[in-house]
């Protein structure tokens, strides 16, 4: 009977965007509808074209790229200097710093969480029911956690950009390029290389990054927003004698 080689290890293992997931989506509680539909695009049109599609196209960027010369090492040289971060290891990290920041708001909301606790413990009433009651609690966007739920975003907005421009610097115009000539040592002149499927390759990176400016139109839509509510418990705090040094103070509390 035959025996049947092992399988061999995974030599790059994969990121299990699935716990990311799971992560980021414990702050959607607590979001606001335009919160939780940038959530949505963000795991639908980001995390799962790049899992199920984006990987696939770019799983050849290495092999598939070659130069007429046979000389050892020009191919990797040129490769390198002419695509120096992947593009996949370049999404993942943005996915993961862009949502990142909404751990600052987790976490404002598991303090919120231990401070009521604290409370209801000083008053005696800390039962089974009360500890259920708290942890199901939805946190108004109010008070400190206003001011965290906006940084969040402002931060967001910031990274979404910086990770625009890196693009944009690394590969001019967004575009892939079919041919590229590379002189670099060892090559033993100038060499012509070829990367494989620059067209689909072209179409996933402009598709991508539109997907990041409506990320970015999401969170400032959300801003926006956010703001707008505020001016408008402000006005009718005043109206009702708060005046602005109330507002300030409910803004900064708790």
């Amino acid at each position: 009977m035959p025996l049947t080689p092992p399988a061999e290890p995974d030599p790059e293992p994969k990121m299990n965007w699935a716990s990311f997931y799971a992560v980021v989506s414990g702050v959607n509680r607590h979001s606001t509808g335009i919160g939780r539909i940038w959530l949505s695009v963000l795991f639908i049109f980001r995390i799962l074209v790049l899992v199920v599609a984006a990987e696939s196209v770019w799983g050849d960027e290495k092999s598939g790229f070659t130069c007429n010369t046979q000389q050892p090492g020009c191919n990797s040289v040129c490769y390198d200097h002419f695509f120096p971060v992947s593009h996949i290891r370049l999404w993942a990290l943005q996915l993961i710093l862009v949502s990142t920041p909404a751990l600052l708001v987790a976490m404002h909301v598991a303090h919120r969480r231990h401070v009521d606790k604290k409370i209801h413990k000083l008053a005696g009433r800390l039962g089974p029911k009360e500890l259920e009651q708290i942890k199901s609690q939805k946190m108004k966007i109010v008070g400190a956690l206003w001011w965290t739920y906006v940084i969040s975003l402002f931060f967001r907005i910031m990274l979404e950009v910086i990770f625009m421009f890196l693009f944009y610097m690394i590969y001019p115009g967004y575009k892939m390029i079919r041919l590229v000539k590379c002189d670099s040592y060892p090559c033993p002149n100038t060499v012509d290389c070829f990367v494989s499927r620059p067209t689909e390759k072209t179409v996933f990176t402009v598709f991508m990054l539109a997907v990041s400016g409506v990320c970015i139109l999401l969170n400032i839509a959300e801003v926006l927003f956010l703001v707008a509510k505020a001016c408008g418990r402000q006005l009718s705090n005043t109206k009702d004698g708060g005046g602005l040094w109330g507002w300030l103070a409910h803004k900064i509390s708790y």
